[in-house]
């Protein structure tokens, strides 16, 4: 932990991630204001004690709602990378250990899937079933599938050529065994980094889906969302944008200094660099 802490990266990362997470576990149990509550009289305030970000145009506080957005961010944080880790990982792993045939026909699906950015693929699936936050982390989740399946392949293809990989044989233990107890092992630390970046790209993704009407509906908290409603007000009332705005800025820049310190921290080649 003394090394991870020591590089300038990962401790402003970390403390940036570690705010967001708090604000999130803190609005499960506690916001200033009823997220969801109207109130005519408070419509379009502006930051005061009683309400510190201000209020929108419904009178909901805009605190709580940026807390609880938060909630809604991680959640599709934690759900794409699961999605694209779960799918990606065991495709690349298949393709870099079978090869030939089989390394084809996942790399050209891999291609496939890239040729489909994430709000393209979003506006497909909303399309069918409908917007929802559940369909955009469908979408986001599909779009990481290649992007875990393909570094899986590069790192996992290396390891195999490895003579503790050959020892192994040696001693019996057989393929299965060989990819869970040595393989997977051996590529953790590079799919960790990818997840830690590839978190902060959904939550940038999903405030975009957000945005355009394709991810969280209201009258579920959503920093795009809000972004969304505050366009009309920008003139008149701009700290009904800025603080959303601020709120997705700092969660991305925090979870990108998080994974490029583990970058930086866990990769021997960074280490022999500095």
């Amino acid at each position: 932990m003394h090394r991870f802490f020591r590089n300038k990266n990962f401790l402003v990362g970390f403390i940036l991630s570690l705010v967001v997470v708090i604000a999130a576990a803190v609005s499960l149990a506690w916001t200033p204001y009823d997220a969801n509550r109207m109130n005519a009289r408070d419509r379009l305030q502006g930051p005061s004690w009683q309400h510190p970000l201000g209020t929108d145009q419904y009178g909901r506080d805009t605190l709580s709602r940026v807390m609880t957005g938060a909630v809604n961010s991680i959640i599709v944080g934690l759900v794409t990378v699961a999605i694209g880790l779960t799918l990606g990982v065991g495709l690349g792993l298949i393709s870099a250990y079978f090869g030939r045939l089989a390394d084809e026909a996942i790399m050209r699906f891999a291609d496939l899937l890239f040729g489909f950015p994430a709000v393209l693929t979003a506006i497909l699936i909303t399309s069918i079933l409908g917007p929802s936050m559940v369909n955009a982390m469908l979408a986001i989740g599909i779009f990481y599938i290649p992007v875990f399946a393909r570094l899986t392949r590069a790192v996992a293809m290396v390891v195999w050529e490895k003579e503790f990989i050959a020892a192994a044989r040696a001693c019996g233990i057989s393929e299965l065994g060989i990819t869970w107890r040595h393989v997977l092992p051996n590529i953790l630390s590079p799919l960790l980094i990818q997840g830690t970046i590839q978190f902060a790209v959904a939550i940038l993704a999903e405030a975009g889906l957000s945005y355009l009407g394709l991810g969280t509906q209201p009258p579920h908290a959503s920093w795009g969302r809000m972004l969304n409603e505050a366009q009309t007000f920008m003139d008149t009332n701009p700290w009904m944008a800025i603080f959303p705005g601020l709120a997705i800025a700092w969660s991305v820049l925090g979870f990108n200094l998080l994974g490029d310190g583990l970058r930086d921290t866990l990769d021997p080649k960074m280490v022999r660099i500095r």
